[in-house]
C-alpha cells in the first residue's frame, strides 16, 4: 500500500440530489471510504436504513439527525466537531435546518460509496426540492443498493 493525497480541488465530486459529495479516499483492504458532504439549507435525506454503518463528523454548520429506533423518534442537532455514529440497520436521516450550508466528513463502507456514485451527477442541480423524476431516481437507486426507505 502506498500513501495517497487528495485535495478538495482534485477529489471526484458529484451532486447526490442536492448534496455535494467529494470522494476523498479509500482505506485499502478495509472496505472504508472517506467523503466530504456539503448539505445546502433544507437539504438532507428521507428516513431510511441500510446494512452499512456510517460515521458523520460535522465540520461546519448544523445538521439535525433523526434516529427512528425509538418512539417517539429522537432528533439530535449536531454542530461543528460533533460526531454521530449510525450502526448497521439503524433507521435514520439527516437534514440541514439552518440558513447556511453545512459540511460533514463521513466514513462509509464502499457499498454506500457505490450508491452515491450510482445516483450522483456531475451537473449542479437547481435550487429547491427534488423533482418527481429525481425522487424516482433515488427510489430506483435505493432498490439496487439494498436501502430501505421508511414510511
Amino acid at each position: 500500500m502506498s500513501a495517497t493525497f487528495v485535495s478538495p480541488d482534485s477529489a471526484e465530486t458529484l451532486w447526490v440530489v442536492r448534496d455535494k459529495v467529494r470522494f476523498m479516499g479509500d482505506v485499502e483492504g478495509k472496505n472504508l471510504s472517506v467523503l466530504e458532504v456539503m448539505v445546502p439549507p433544507g437539504s438532507g435525506t428521507p428516513p431510511h436504513m441500510h446494512d452499512s454503518a456510517e460515521i458523520f463528523r460535522v465540520l461546519d454548520g448544523e445538521i439535525t439527525f433523526g434516529l427512528f429506533d425509538t418512539l417517539p423518534p429522537r432528533h439530535i442537532v449536531a454542530g461543528p466537531g460533533s460526531v454521530v455514529t449510525i450502526g448497521s440497520g439503524e433507521p435514520h436521516n439527516y437534514v440541514n435546518t439552518g440558513g447556511r450550508p453545512a459540511e460533514m466528513l463521513v466514513i462509509v463502507d464502499t457499498a454506500m460509496k457505490q450508491f452515491f456514485k450510482d445516483l450522483g451527477r456531475v451537473e449542479e442541480p437547481e435550487y429547491g426540492p427534488p423533482s418527481a423524476a429525481e425522487i424516482a431516481q433515488v427510489q430506483e437507486a435505493c432498490a439496487r443498493h439494498g436501502i430501505s426507505m421508511l414510511g
